[in-house]
């Protein structure tokens, strides 16, 4: 099986780092618990709910890139599913510089044939235009992500798409858990 991951959110809980950095930046006006919610849906979202400036989205991305590689911790058993895979690829609007940078402090680059970032040039989600490029490089099996936009591109091309920890209506599988990988996703492995 060769799986398309997202990255905040799906491989690694990065979404409270980027919520406290988003908190510091807007002030005492909105709550943490609050940005959370916006910044799932979406970064645009929140953006656009905050009604934020130039320089205050220039500052949220100065901080961003400040985060510490162990501030950005992995899913309990994410490993376990990237293991089991036979080519693991990502697809994220992060930096190249970051998602390296995470992925080496947590010694995870050794399971990934490829990715595409921000960096690359590719329309962002959910355009599928970055899908279909790895899809014809890897022949992908199935697209794992925390948000509808991350699957939406690969139902769009014919592939599988897996919601991590949501429940919005739209996606082949759903698992709150990567414990729930092998009986979900796939009932059939029996080397786990």
């Amino acid at each position: 099986m060769n799986i398309l991951w997202d990255f905040d959110g799906t491989l690694f809980d990065t979404y409270p780092a980027y919520t406290k950095v988003m908190s510091q930046v807007l002030g005492s006006g909105a709550e943490e618990k609050e940005i959370y919610g916006h910044l799932k849906i979406s970064l645009g979202h929140a953006i656009e709910h905050y009604q934020m400036s130039e320089s205050q989205l220039k500052e949220v991305d100065r901080l961003n890139q400040l985060i510490d590689p162990k501030d950005m911790i992995p899913f309990e058993q994410a490993e376990e599913v990237l293991k089991f895979a036979d080519k693991n690829v990502i697809m994220t609007h992060k930096h190249r510089a970051g998602v390296l940078a995470v992925l080496k402090h947590h010694g995870w680059e050794k399971y990934f044939a490829d990715m595409v970032t921000i960096d690359d040039g590719f329309p962002r989600k959910p355009d599928s235009a970055s899908y279909l490029y790895l899809h014809k490089k890897h022949h992908i099996d199935l697209a794992i992500g925390d948000r509808l936009l991350d699957i939406l591109p690969a139902k769009e091309l014919g592939i599988a798409g897996c919601l991590f920890q949501n429940q919005q209506e739209g996606a082949d599988y759903y698992l709150n858990h990567y414990s729930e990988f092998f009986n979900v996703v796939y009932p059939g492995n029996s080397a786990r």
